[in-house]
């Protein structure tokens, strides 16, 4: 799509056209790192527990990096590695988990259309509507 500049992301007018088109109206940002993260050894746990959400995931990596994990068609892990500059949108109810590399430390900002949700539903989780949509989106694509 288009080319984002980590470094100035607090007036990126690529970022801003993004987050206008896909009406991302929510932003924060985290920084994953045992300094300034509170309760980091269990958040880093939860985050590579395999689940999925209600909505979409929308990330964009503006220092360090890390690793999304997401389940393909077979059901097996696929890794994308992530760095400064990267954004990611992982889809209403894919299977996923997030960790860090070795380095310890990433900084993302957190997109939401409307107000955000945190909820994380833990394998198995299939029972839901946006599971099954996804799937179903799945389906069509093969």
């Amino acid at each position: 799509c288009c080319s984002l500049d980590a470094d100035k992301y607090e007036n990126d007018p690529e970022l801003e056209k993004i987050r206008r088109e896909r009406n991302y109206s929510w932003m924060d940002i985290i920084t994953i790192c045992k300094d300034t993260l509170p309760n980091y050894e269990e958040k880093i746990k939860m985050f590579y527990e395999e689940h999925l959400h209600l909505d979409d995931e929308i990330r964009y990596i503006l220092d360090g990096s890390g690793y999304f994990d997401v389940r393909d068609k077979e059901d097996k892990w696929i890794r994308i590695f992530m760095e400064k500059g990267d954004m990611i949108t992982l889809p209403a109810g894919i299977y996923h988990r997030f960790t860090v590399d070795e380095k310890n430390y990433a900084k993302a900002m957190r997109l939401f259309v409307g107000e955000p949700v945190w909820t994380a539903y833990n394998r198995p989780a299939d029972h839901f509507e946006a599971r099954g949509q996804y799937v179903k989106f799945l389906a069509q694509t093969a």
